[in-house]
């Protein structure tokens, strides 16, 4: 008599998503067999981002998973490779710096920078700082124009519990 395996050794490929062609990432879910939409943007920067954000969290977590990246071209649906697509993004036109060749780029840089700018304010209210002085207000800035949020999370929760109650 076969036995069935506990779970299948691969996913089935991606479904289309539904609706107009945009950049969507979906993310294959073992448990109920299925695929979902993990991210989705008319933008493929901030999918990618959060391929690779997801991705590093499911392995973390030691999930089995599997990725589909479907954007659009030529005003239809297309799948895309994701480990090509992140490792080789788009040519960038060549800009005057201002953000105007790619204004979907500029809008996730100044995204990530306020997340940025949120996480080092919640660390630090956290540990009662509340009223910043001008230095402060400038040592936060430079935290969040040099400093990757991973890095930046860290700071924060050292602050909150350097200023929570002492037991």
């Amino acid at each position: 008599m076969e036995t069935e395996p506990d779970r299948p050794t691969r996913a089935p490929r991606s479904p289309q998503p539904p609706g107009a062609p945009r950049w969507v990432a979906m993310f294959y879910d073992p448990a109920s067999v299925s695929w979902r939409p993990g991210a989705e943007s008319p933008d493929r920067t901030p999918v990618l981002y959060a391929i690779g954000e997801m991705t590093q969290v499911k392995r973390a977590r030691g999930d089995d998973f599997a990725v589909a990246l479907w954007g659009p071209k030529d005003g239809e649906w297309q799948r895309f490779d994701p480990s090509r697509a992140a490792s080789a993004p788009e040519a960038v036109p060549p800009s005057s710096g201002d953000g105007a060749a790619r204004p979907g780029h500029a809008k996730l840089a100044e995204r990530m920078e306020d997340r940025r700018h949120q996480v080092l304010m919640a660390g630090l209210s956290k540990a009662g700082l509340y009223d910043l002085a001008p230095d402060d207000v400038t040592a936060v800035r430079t935290l969040v124009d040099q400093v990757d949020e991973a890095t930046l999370r860290r700071v924060a929760h050292w602050v909150a519990l350097a200023g929570g109650p002492v037991e």
